[in-house]
């Protein structure tokens, strides 16, 4: 595998939090603690287009590909929805004191992560809150939605993960999944696999067709991993870690074959917090502390 870094994209004012593509598969949204959400172009290095200047930090976002509307989670303010071409805000709503630290769209729900515990629900049509899932006293800090059996995974800062099922919003199943807090949490795209990682550095894979039973247990980084992201083939995956590292796997046997980092690659200098590969499956963004956000390209 060859990587080779395309650019560093550069203009935030403090460090990048989340990263979400838009529908037309070239352009990515990039938001952090400066309360910026910038619209960038992969081939367009140099042309962040600012979309919107919130008053706080964005530690989530979503593109809803059905309104063309972005969602973006303030931390102690709510939700605010934009229209990323008039640059306004459509809606926003006040959610309580907690951050929102994950947001996932589905079906015409939106799905906030709360930092005090609570998921909450809102259907898109009526922009208003449908439901509260309270399934813990810490921070939901990561959603992963399983289309096939209808499943929304929800990872928490007490270790553990819950499976809630989206006809009925009942709780499935809920285990210890790490040795601390559940950061990241991704289906691969059969959805045959949920792989979780968390501040314990260990990337964990479960068996959704065997009732999330542990297949494989890797000790993957040497800190914290904040972020899981799968190539759209499904062939690969990637790991972003507080250890300054970005990490590709085989999807298939979860071998490592490609260490990302400074020392390589010219890769980030502090911690690196989310990442996402482009729906073009050679093209993958990374976003840091250092306030970059870095575009490689990655051929097998």
């Amino acid at each position: 595998m060859n990587v080779r870094k395309i650019d560093t994209f550069s203009g935030h004012r403090d460090c990048v939090y989340t990263l979400i593509s838009d529908a037309n598969g070239h352009q990515f949204y990039s938001a952090g603690g400066d309360g910026l959400i910038v619209r960038w172009d992969v081939t367009k290095p140099d042309l962040g287009e600012l979309v919107a200047r919130i008053g706080s930090s964005v530690y989530a976002m979503a593109f809803d590909e059905a309104t063309g509307l972005l969602w973006a989670g303030h931390n102690y303010e709510g939700i605010q929805v934009l229209d990323p071409v008039q640059k306004k805000v459509v809606s926003s709503m006040k959610i309580g004191p907690a951050p929102i630290f994950a947001i996932r769209i589905w079906k015409g729900k939106a799905f906030l992560a709360l930092g005090d515990g609570i998921i909450v629900i809102v259907d898109i049509p009526t922009f208003a809150i449908q439901k509260y899932l309270k399934a813990s006293q810490k921070s939901v800090r990561t959603l992963a939605i399983r289309e096939e059996s209808r499943e929304l995974v929800a990872g928490f800062s007490d270790w553990s993960v819950s499976i809630f099922d989206l006809d009925t919003f009942g709780l499935k199943k809920r285990f210890h999944a790490h040795d601390n807090s559940v950061f990241a949490a991704q289906f691969s795209p059969d959805e045959q696999f949920l792989v979780t990682g968390g501040r314990d550095a260990h990337l964990k894979v479960w068996d959704a067709r065997d009732n999330y039973q542990l297949v494989q247990d890797i000790p993957a980084h040497m800190f914290a991993i904040n972020a899981i992201t799968y190539r759209t083939d499904g062939n690969f995956l990637a790991t972003a870690s507080m250890d300054k590292s970005i990490k590709v796997w085989r999807a298939d046997t979860f071998r490592l074959i490609k260490v990302i980092d400074r020392a390589r690659h010219a890769g980030h200098g502090t911690s690196i917090n989310t990442l996402l590969w482009m729906a073009g499956e050679n093209v993958l963004v990374s976003g840091s502390d250092d306030r970059t956000i870095s575009v490689w390209e990655i051929n097998e």
